[in-house]
């Protein structure tokens, strides 16, 4: 990102820089270059789904340092929109050797900087609750900030070499060179030891005209100019002045600007030394070298209204644009509560995001998951246009394929529009984000509020991943979700992670790769209905390296008893969550026939259920703490009465048609009557009546009957008569 080369150089020839006692003052800080930097220096994991636990902590520690010294941090991020797709070669650059880097680093387990799938949403959310003011822009970044920077006379924080461009009256401070870590104090005052850049001092060095920078970028190269991609190419080195046996391209460039001073002079002699061009061709690199140097020229800010009164920035009329953005659109996404790109998605059809992690790319990009999920909000977008397709890219192999995607409407989406959704009834926004995800609300009631969504999404990615995740792969996310805070401070289980790293298991990253895309565009539909659902927190919920090691734990049948601790809250919490996945399996896999619904639903419920207390008595009772095995037997008892109650439930929903036939058809009554009984004790239990012998399971049995016999309205009559 930036002016190609020029960070090298300066790191070269530090006397450029100068060194300060950085405190006392407001910061610009540029929002994903500073995400990126802290991830990936702070020896976080990048290949296990992410250490979003530890990556919260940094970021806490960063900005409480900022504090201490009584800086004051102002986030701006960019946003995704760039209608004149000035960066899309760049960025499809980028995206295509990110998807390289990710294969890579699946395949030889090296850190190839691929950012976690939810690293960013932790970045913001960790913002957001220390309350560090934060703006989104519509689209790059640099200008807003660099503009706000000049007229609040403040640095900017980045590594972003177009900043070494932009004339900032305070200056640049790198973020190589900001050690945040290393708070000094002098006298009563904190401060941050820190180098700092200005223009002045870089064209003092190398004895150019300041006003010659934009176009020393230009012709370097950026992200919106490569004269080599138009086969157009000049040797800078020859004009490196050093001698050198290796010439740099960058201060060769330098060197020749020295003689000139006005831009225009420039540029005519780049056109003059690349030979017989015609003049179309002449025409294009001339405006294509004008579009890179108006990059750095400064508009009036346009956030410092926004982070002094909360007003969003107008957002700019562009007739060839096929919609229009509502004003509390413009205000969410400025607050970054929106993601960036649904600009692309409501004003051009097409979406620029994809999400990439680390995998084979042998294996079905995982993004396709959510793609169902991603329609939905395509359709409260474009509020019910029939025709209209989004083209969204997605990972194909090695290579990105464009996908044209029909948008959802139908539903309750017939009824809502983007311009009043912010003003739509709670419930139909509810309904929108529940039918996306499958649940009902009244599955999801008995769950805290920040554990609805992700227990939703959940439910999602067991219909819809592939392969279908098994049994251990959802008792470890469970138990991630229910015992994350305990599980990663056991040192047990920390020593391992730390000493053992295993090879990469592509199916399992692949399997918790399509929950996290899963989750992430969950959040981003939410977002849009005005969070229907709390937000979870995710740092405190999903632990990628954590559950990459419990997986194999479990697989191999290692006792848990060492990294659990038994609390009752926890205990609750994971046979909650997992009352509800059974509840919401039992109901996708049950068939459709009515025949097969009396014969199948039971069989699969007493299974589902016998599941479920094996794996409750398997993860809790290996402690040998009595009281605690008392909490979890009571919570295994609550269990099958659920599912009991559940089973009886379903039972009664026919009560009445059975009222009806029994006195029109009275055989019939009796062989159904015959047929639940078989049914439910099954052929070892049918034998032993027959027979007058005690069956193996019949404390079960006994105890079965005796709840049974409380529900007045079981069966008929004459079936308790003749059974009970």
């Amino acid at each position: 990102m930036g002016v190609q080369g020029l960070s090298t150089v300066l790191d070269t020839h530090r006397q450029i820089y100068r060194e300060v006692r950085f405190m006392r003052s407001r910061l610009l800080i540029d929002g994903y270059n500073l995400l990126y930097l802290l991830y990936f220096r702070s020896g976080l994991d990048e290949n296990h789904g992410g250490d979003y636990a530890a990556f919260e902590d940094v970021i806490e520690r960063f900005i409480t340092a900022l504090r201490d010294c009584r800086i004051t941090p102002y986030v701006v991020f960019d946003g995704a929109f760039d209608y004149k797709d000035k960066k899309l070669e760049t960025a499809t650059e980028r995206a295509e050797d990110r998807i390289r880097k990710a294969h890579q680093a699946a395949v030889g387990g090296m850190k190839q900087h691929i950012l976690p799938l939810l690293a960013k949403l932790v970045f913001k959310q960790t913002l957001v609750r220390l309350e560090v003011p934060v703006a989104q822009c519509y689209s790059e970044a640099d200008q807003e900030i660099a503009a706000l920077a000049r007229e609040w006379q403040c640095p900017v924080l980045s590594n972003d070499s177009d900043f070494y461009i932009f004339e900032l009256p305070a200056g640049l401070l790198p973020i190589s060179y900001f050690r945040w870590e290393e708070v000094e104090r002098s006298g009563s005052q904190r401060y941050i030891p820190c180098l700092s850049y200005s223009t002045s001092s870089f064209c003092i060095f190398f004895n150019i005209q300041p006003k010659l920078l934009p176009t020393f970028a230009a012709l370097a190269g950026n992200d919106y100019v490569k004269l080599q991609r138009k086969g157009l190419s000049i040797s800078w080195a020859q004009f490196d002045p050093t001698g050198r046996e290796t010439p740099s391209r960058i201060e060769g460039l330098l060197c020749w600007l020295k003689a000139f001073e006005q831009p225009q002079e420039a540029v005519e002699a780049v056109l003059g030394m690349m030979g017989e061009l015609s003049r179309k061709k002449k025409v294009e690199v001339q405006q294509s070298l004008w579009l890179g140097m108006q990059e750095y020229q400064l508009p009036p800010s346009s956030l410092k209204r926004f982070f002094i009164h909360g007003v969003a920035p107008k957002f700019p009329v562009i007739e060839e644009l096929k919609g229009h953005v509502p004003g509390w659109v413009c205000l969410s996404l400025t607050q970054a509560r929106l993601t960036g790109d649904i600009l692309n998605v409501l004003l051009r059809h097409q979406s620029r995001s994809l999400s990439l992690a680390v995998g084979h790319s042998d294996l079905p990009c995982a993004c396709l998951t959510s793609r169902p999920l991603r329609q939905v909000m395509y359709g409260l977008l474009l509020s019910g246009g029939k025709s209209i397709l989004v083209v969204e890219p997605e990972r194909d192999g090695l290579q990105i394929k464009l996908t044209r995607v029909q948008p959802t409407f139908n539903g309750v989406l017939w009824q809502l529009a983007l311009d009043s959704l912010d003003k739509a009834e709670p419930s139909e926004r509810l309904q929108v984000i529940l039918e996306a995800l499958g649940v009902t609300e009244e599955s999801l009631k008995h769950l805290p509020p920040q554990l609805r969504l992700p227990v939703a999404v959940t439910c999602y990615w067991l219909q819809k991943a592939q392969p279908p995740p098994d049994q251990t792969l959802l008792k470890a996310l469970l138990l991630g979700v229910s015992n994350g805070d305990t599980l990663r401070q056991r040192e047990a289980l920390q020593t391992q992670i730390r000493h053992c790293k295993p090879k990469l298991d592509m199916v399992l990253a692949h399997s918790f790769s399509q929950w996290q895309i899963c989750l992430k565009d969950s959040i981003h539909l939410n977002q849009l209905l005005g969070c229907p659902l709390p937000e979870p927190q995710i740092a405190g919920l999903y632990e990628g390296t954590l559950l990459h090691k419990l997986v194999p734990i479990m697989r191999t049948g290692g006792r848990l008893k060492s990294y659990l601790k038994n609390d009752r809250s926890s205990v609750k919490l994971y046979q909650t969550m997992q009352s509800i996945l059974h509840q919401f399996y039992i109901q996708e896999t049950s068939t459709p026939t009515e025949t097969q619904k009396k014969v199948t639903a039971p069989q699969q419920q007493r299974q589902a259920l016998d599941d479920l207390t094996t794996n409750l008595n398997q993860l809790f009772l290996e402690d040998e703490d009595e009281e605690n095995v008392t909490e979890v037997k009571s919570a295994v008892r609550a269990q099958e009465d659920l599912h009991l109650n559940h089973l009886l439930s379903v039972r009664t929903r026919y009560r009445s048609k059975e009222r009806n036939n029994r006195c029109n058809k009275p055989e019939l009554t009796r062989k159904e009557e015959r047929r639940g009984w078989d049914l439910l004790c099954g052929p070892e239990v049918q034998l032993s009546v027959r027979n007058q012998q005690e069956p193996s399971n019949c404390t079960s049995l006994i105890k079965t009957i005796k709840v049974m016999k409380k529900k007045k309205n079981f069966y008929g009559s004459s079936f308790r008569t003749r059974y009970f």
